[in-house]
């Protein structure tokens, strides 16, 4: 008898789903993709000013954004689950993926080139809320989870209603667009004015408020709306973007003026 891995309902004999919330069935790993011992690897390296992230795996298991694979050498496979109704929900809110493909067995394996940054986090039996589109890739064992965002938070702090959650112990590759700091929180509060805070512990709460009390000083001080993070943890900020994003960035700009000024 097998019961559903995210709200334990039973199920049926050679189901897909589960029949009550739609998670994918979890299938019997087949002995020539058993991991025994084996070992991932992350490393994030540079080539041509553009970083990568390169995965050598040693009868092991990991997962990543899809659409990330670069190129792999070695006896490897890949796989990808079909995912339940509830995620496909979530997905078409989040506009992130649903499907996080693995990798399985021994060789080397590069991820897409970017201009952003790569930061290894390592996790150690806790529990990270990552900003949308941060996940890039982690270790198998490293559970992965949705965040349900307050109302007005989801409205306005630019978090989406659904924000991805990593769990257990194990790495993880966050992308962002600059090199992260790291903020320590101890029953205090980090106010920050835009949407370059890319995870918290979650012992940490998102609210938005206004930057000055009262709607008139709020006008006038130009700040607006901010994001506000309280409790005792630790939130990852990339207050500024490295050279190339800010470059981009620039020239973004100037092109969008130029087809202004010539409408």
């Amino acid at each position: 008898m097998a019961f559903c891995s995210n709200c334990g309902n039973e199920i049926k004999p050679g189901a897909a789903f589960c029949g009550n919330c739609g998670t994918p069935v979890v299938q019997p790993v087949s002995p020539s993709t058993q991991q025994t011992g084996g070992q991932v690897t992350f490393d994030v390296i540079n080539r041509e000013r553009l970083n990568m992230v390169k995965v050598e795996l040693e009868n092991a298991t990991f997962r990543y954004e899809a659409g990330a694979m670069h190129y792999m050498k070695g006896n490897l496979e890949m796989q990808s689950n079909a995912p339940g109704m509830g995620k496909i929900f979530k997905s078409m809110i989040t506009k992130e993926k649903i499907i996080k493909p693995v990798i399985t067995g021994t060789g080397t394996v590069f991820l897409q080139p970017s201009f952003g940054e790569f930061t290894i986090l390592e996790l150690q039996n806790d529990e990270w809320i990552l900003d949308q589109g941060a996940y890039y890739a982690s270790e198998i064992d490293v559970e992965l989870g949705a965040y349900t965002n307050r109302a007005i938070s989801a409205l306005f702090s630019g978090e989406k209603w659904f924000q991805t959650v990593v769990a257990g112990s194990g790495k993880v590759i966050i992308n962002s667009a600059g090199p992260l700091e790291e903020m320590v929180l101890v029953n205090d509060k980090l106010v920050v004015d835009g949407r370059f805070a890319v995870a918290r512990t979650s012992g940490i709460e998102l609210k938005v408020t206004k930057a000055t009390s009262g709607i008139f000083s709020t006008v006038i001080s130009g700040e607006g709306l901010v994001n506000t993070f309280t409790g005792t943890g630790k939130v990852l900020i990339a207050p500024v973007d490295n050279y190339f994003n800010t470059l981009i960035h620039t020239v973004r700009a100037i092109n969008n003026n130029v087809l202004r000024l010539q409408k």
